[in-house]
């Protein structure tokens, strides 16, 4: 972890120059900006292995910054708030932020947070650990799903079933292979259970761009919607079925 860059966004000199002194004791290098729009700047020119990103600034706030940074970029994120106030913390982590620090801080704590959040992202960048596909972004380790921007609630097993579906578009997965992935080899119930929890899944990706399409005689394969037929992306042909 230590050589990671750190990107510290705040418009209050000496927080940023507290966190900068900090961060470079431990050896990360350390980039700084002092509103939203320099830190987007700053995000594509330097690549930081995670950002401190403040939530009252000038310019753009942090939320809106968080938001453009989550278009193109899983890059952890720890919002730095001065206020102890639960709707910042839960609005921002909703946001895709990782953590969260209430300023005034200790400057170990903050170096601590870094740490901690670079070592989970550290386990979680294997490959895979985010699937995307269309407008869908499957976070594989925090098990969230996301239409866009919006947060949705799955079931467990409707999130195991898309997650499949989804790491490998346009392959036919047939009813038992995807119990096996989702139940268990030793599951023991009817295969049509998937045919429910498909069901349920295609009610809740309506508004993407993605569709569950049936394959007849083998089972499921998830395609861009733009891609049914006209009548089985409206859901009343018998392929959607």
């Amino acid at each position: 972890m230590s050589g990671s860059t750190i990107l510290v966004v705040d418009d209050e000199r000496n927080i940023v120059q507290l966190a900068r002194l900090y961060l470079r004791n431990e050896g990360y290098q350390v980039e700084t900006a002092a509103n939203g729009r320099e830190a987007l700047d700053k995000v594509r020119q330097t690549s930081p292995s995670l950002i401190l990103l403040d939530l009252m600034m000038p310019v753009m706030d942090g939320w809106e910054v968080c938001k453009q940074i989550r278009k193109t970029s899983d890059v952890p994120i720890i919002m730095l708030t001065a206020r102890d106030d639960d709707i910042d913390k839960v609005v921002g982590l909703e946001l895709g932020a990782d953590d969260y620090v209430t300023k005034p801080f200790n400057p170990r704590e903050l170096v601590a947070r870094v740490k901690a959040v670079l070592r989970r992202t550290e386990r979680g960048s294997e490959p895979t650990r985010v699937v995307r596909f269309q407008d869908l972004t499957i976070d594989l380790d925090r098990r969230e799903f996301r239409i866009g921007e919006k947060l949705i609630d799955l079931r467990p097993k409707e999130f195991d079933l898309l997650a499949t579906l989804a790491a490998s578009p346009g392959v036919v997965f047939d009813r038992e292979r995807l119990l096996q992935v989702a139940w268990g080899y030793d599951y023991g119930g009817d295969s049509r259970t998937v045919d429910v929890h498909v069901t349920w899944l295609r009610e809740k990706l309506a508004v993407s761009e993605a569709r569950i399409q049936t394959v007849w005689s083998v089972g499921y394969k998830l395609v861009p919607a733009d891609q049914l037929p006209p009548r089985a992306a409206s859901g009343r042909h018998k392929s959607q079925a």
